[in-house]
């Protein structure tokens, strides 16, 4: 080869050297969720820091959606705390596109003094955070075998919100000591419309524009929704832009013809508003296998009528029970998530939990439910004791049972 055409050895060295900077440097710019694994992570450069973190590759829990809802993956979830992407979603009319900048809640009626508050004025009076769990009162399929904690029961999450009290927006406009209801609408396409008593308003009620340390996803009604702790979802009025106060409930769709309850004699329930006490076992459940020997128990319980004060674990299909150690913090009106320690023989059996809340009330058995309401009750506000049946071989499936 003639000598001028040939390239120095340091050219030809740098050239490499840029060529393999260039390939590893397109590597590293890839989303966490598109590097390429290797099976020995300290020979590889990372993920450089992102302006939004994502989750592992091998980690991808998702809600199980329908054209109506999107359940949260119960059995994936660690602790109580809901991530917001996993939160459970109901919506009449789909998820409204709403301009901050553009939102508007008036409050009138029987006040002194109706007003308007943009989200500016929400966000400059006093604010709290608490976490509690909201739930649809509609929380409960059976059927098959084949069903997971999610399709069970998966219409409830937690996260900690974050807004202004209901009761300071109260005093800010002088609301009537004769005002016992008020009427709350949201900005969607269906007007989502609920009458609520004020004492709720008074007592506990939020405005919430937070939720786990970011602005209130979308779907859980950005910018502003009503939060009302223990109560059932359907109340929890999204998008929200009005609230009217009267002296008696305004009767609307939600609460005449629908979210109501068949009952004995007849006769319908018309105003439930407290979740009752419920648990569940995520862990083992559908569509996870056991091995013989020690397994840790693990569940969720809560109640809208206050704390969890006690989980009772049976082993053997209800013939004993044994209590639950309860993780800390055990809150109000909170999902608590419970532990139980068991040494399974491989014996074909039965799990079952059942939870109790410190007002006495314990998680009925369905047969218990039929008794109270007769058979043809509706769906609404059923919680029934929830059991798993372990084969010999440690296959985990759910033990269905039917009311009607």
């Amino acid at each position: 080869m003639d000598q001028e055409k040939k390239l120095p050895r340091r050219a030809m060295i740098k050239a490499a050297a840029i060529s393999a900077t260039a390939a590893f440097v397109g590597k590293v710019n890839l989303p966490a969720t598109e590097q390429p694994t290797n099976d020995d992570p300290t020979k590889i450069q990372g993920t450089p820091p992102g302006k939004v973190g994502t989750r592992s590759p091998f980690e991808q829990p998702s809600k199980k959606a329908s054209d109506i809802s999107g359940r949260t993956p119960l059995q994936d979830l660690y602790g109580i705390i809901t991530p917001s992407d996993l939160h459970f979603e109901r919506s009449h009319a789909g998820v409204p596109a709403i301009n901050p900048d553009k939102y508007e809640l008036l409050i009138h009626g029987m006040v002194e003094r109706p007003m308007i508050f943009k989200l500016k004025d929400l966000k400059r009076f006093p604010a709290i955070s608490r976490i509690a769990f909201i739930e649809c009162s509609g929380n409960f399929r059976s059927g098959k075998e084949t069903m997971t904690p999610q399709e069970i029961c998966g219409l409830t999450s937690q996260s900690e919100w974050t807004g202004v009290m209901l009761s300071t927006l109260f005093r800010e406009v002088g609301v009537s000591p004769k005002a016992t209801w008020f009427l709350a609408e949201g900005s969607d396409a269906a007007v989502m419309t609920r009458s609520i008593p004020v004492e709720k308003g008074w007592k506990d009620a939020m405005i919430a524009y937070g939720q786990n340390g970011e602005a209130i996803r979308p779907e859980q009604g950005y910018p502003a929704r009503l939060f009302l702790p223990g109560w059932e979802g359907n109340m929890n009025v999204k998008w929200i832009r009005r609230i009217e106060l009267s002296d008696q409930p305004f009767m609307t769709r939600e609460e005449t013809s629908k979210y109501t309850e068949t009952i004995k004699d007849h006769k319908i329930r018309q105003f439930s508003f407290d979740m009752d006490a419920r648990s569940i076992i995520t862990y083992p459940s559908y569509p996870q296998e056991v091995e013989k020997g020690w397994i840790e128990i693990r569940g969720i319980a809560w109640s809208g009528r206050g704390k969890i004060e006690r989980v009772e674990i049976s082993t053997d299909g209800g013939k004993h029970w044994q209590y639950a150690r309860l993780q800390e913090p055990v809150l109000d009106k909170a999902h608590t998530y419970f532990r139980y320690l068991w040494h399974w023989d491989g014996s074909p059996t039965e799990i079952m939990s059942r939870a109790v809340d410190d007002t006495g009330y314990y998680q009925p058995f369905l047969k218990q439910l039929i008794d109270a309401r007769g058979a043809e009750m509706g769906g609404y506000h059923l919680n029934p004791v929830t059991s798993w049946l372990i084969e010999r071989g440690g296959r985990v499936l759910f033990k269905p049972e039917k009311w009607k």
